[in-house]
């Protein structure tokens, strides 16, 4: 890709990306979360990380919110490790849930807290291998393979963007800055309701991912956007 269109594409999809923090209503993370992993399918590991980068700092500046520096981290590195999924490079992203999930589960907190809150996070770190090894199904216009593999991806950049949000908050030590986690009791309902909107928002980037990264994917590959890619 030549450095002019990257910086370009850098500079959209950060703009899309704080354009939808400013949109955001419902549940607890904002919808930036629903083109995480197309920004790394498309920009590549790198380039994505800075767009989610710029996009979620730039929104955060504009649009303050007390939570700042979950989104901040964990919103770019999701990006980042569902560029290097679409590459077929599962290692970086094996090791990072590795590190983040070993780090959670030595913390006494990871340790009470009900498992079932982090299962998507699991299944996620199961199929990063899975999802790596397909990768090569995004930039063909077969409609199965490609979803099949945009949806694994995206499944697990929705999970890498909790399970940041997760090692902050717990293995970091982030909660001791509010008030609201002052308790363990207070800290473990609201980890479990943040549980359960992640399952509904798991889903919903699913569905986001076929009704409109497909298509999108598609239109890319036939203009040739992926030609090298491809032939890697």
């Amino acid at each position: 890709m030549r450095k002019s269109v990257k910086i370009s594409l850098i500079a959209v999809f950060g703009a899309l990306h704080a354009v939808l923090y400013f949109l955001s209503f419902g549940l607890w993370r904002n919808w930036a979360i629903y083109i995480e992993a197309i920004e790394g399918i498309t920009l590549g590991p790198q380039a994505g990380f800075a767009a989610a980068l710029i996009g979620s700092s730039i929104a955060r500046m504009v649009k303050f919110d007390p939570l700042w520096m979950f989104g901040i981290v964990a919103e770019p590195v999701s990006v980042l490790l569902a560029g290097f999924l679409s590459q077929g490079k599962w290692k970086p992203a094996a090791l990072a849930y590795a590190g983040m999930l070993l780090a959670y589960f030595a913390h006494p907190f990871g340790r009470m807290l009900p498992l079932w809150t982090i299962l998507d996070i699991l299944f996620a770190f199961i199929i990063i291998y899975p999802a790596a090894k397909l990768s090569k199904r995004l930039y063909g216009t077969g409609l199965k393979q490609m979803s099949l593999s945009l949806v694994l991806i995206s499944f697990v950049c929705t999970a890498t963007d909790s399970l940041v949000r997760v090692f902050l908050l717990i293995p970091a030590g982030l909660h001791v800055m509010f008030s609201d986690f002052s308790t363990f009791q207070n800290l473990q309902n609201i980890f479990e309701l943040a549980a359960l909107s992640s399952y509904i928002e798991d889903a919903l980037v699913v569905v986001v991912s076929l009704v409109v990264g497909v298509p999108l994917l598609i239109a890319l590959s036939k203009l040739g956007f992926f030609q090298k890619v491809k032939q890697r």
